[in-house]
């Protein structure tokens, strides 16, 4: 049966009689309900604080405890999104800056399938590629700078259309371009090859969206992985069987990524902003550093990452 709709009220009485949550500030609760939205808060954030057996929330767990954890979130998403354009952003130069200089700045060179991998199980893919960079070339009319490079040179160069392409397509671009290209791209990244690359791209590319869509972040994990790395081995993350425990699809999987991805000093700013939005939380939210690193998929030693050989 499909749930029933609740007022505000309702859903209060329902979380604070059916469901064991403590609410001592009902106009705050339905404050909170009002702006966020049932779902986005209490099933978004709901499962560290709920017995299993019973699905009721745990013995004195708080309305406040989920708004916490959902504000810890939020302030994750920013900071991560924040460092994952500036990828974004670096990505897009290498790729534009490469493919022009190799083929040339006519807009008939990156809508040409001979230009891209010739490896057949890409061919469908390649297609579809350059079907959505025609698109915004000859049809879209969101993006004034593109508008004007069509109507007044009968051209749009790579370096302005893929500013306007999202990340997953620009993830896409780099797969499916020419081998000679992609190691071009991937020898501006110490200590990644292209193959690597494309696996990083591919993982920070489905927790971009999380952020951009303001979804759950700090639990999110991903089906597919980056690669392993000596950072993993350095940190002694430990396996299960062959593979790393932590690190390979879930939050710091993208840590790890940034790692080699980004300069070492906006690292080092990134994980300076990281530890702080860690440490306030556990100053005050319900939940305890290991639970917290458990579903983030952080070791105990994590901020030594900076140490770490790439």
């Amino acid at each position: 049966m499909p749930k029933p709709f609740l007022s505000f009220e309702e859903q209060i009485d329902h979380l604070e009689l059916h469901k064991n949550l403590e609410i001592p500030d009902k106009e705050y609760a339905i404050a909170m309900l009002r702006q966020i939205g049932y779902f986005s808060l209490i099933s978004g954030y709901k499962t560290p604080f709920k017995n299993p057996t019973t699905k009721k929330y745990c013995d004195g767990t708080t309305f406040e405890d989920i708004v916490a954890l959902y504000r810890f979130d939020e302030n994750l998403r920013e900071l991560f999104l924040k460092y994952i354009l500036q990828i974004e952003r670096h990505l897009r130069s290498l790729l534009s800056y490469y493919f022009t200089d190799k083929h040339g700045e006519s807009q008939t060179h990156y809508l040409n399938p001979a230009n891209y991998s010739s490896n057949p199980r890409y061919a469908a893919d390649v297609t579809r590629l350059i079907s959505t960079l025609d698109s915004l070339a000859n049809r879209n009319s969101d993006y004034p700078y593109i508008n004007h490079q069509r109507v007044q040179y009968g051209n749009v160069p790579l370096w302005v259309l893929l500013n306007g392409v999202t990340f997953g397509t620009l993830s896409k671009f780099y797969s499916y371009t020419t081998q000679d290209l992609k190691v071009k791209v991937s020898k501006n990244f110490d200590g990644v090859n292209e193959r690597q690359l494309e696996q990083y791209l591919s993982v920070i590319t489905k927790f971009r969206n999380v952020c951009a869509h303001n979804e759950r972040l700090y639990s999110y994990q991903t089906r597919n992985d980056i690669p392993d790395t000596a950072i993993h081995q350095k940190l002694g993350i430990p396996k299960n069987g062959t593979q790393y425990r932590y690190g390979k699809r879930d939050l710091f999987a993208v840590v790890i990524a940034f790692r080699y991805l980004l300069p070492n000093d906006c690292f080092r700013k990134f994980k300076t902003s990281l530890s702080r939005i860690l440490k306030h939380y556990l100053k005050s939210g319900a939940m305890s550093e290991a639970d917290l690193y458990r579903y983030m998929g952080f070791p105990d030693n994590w901020k030594t990452i900076s140490s770490c050989p790439k």
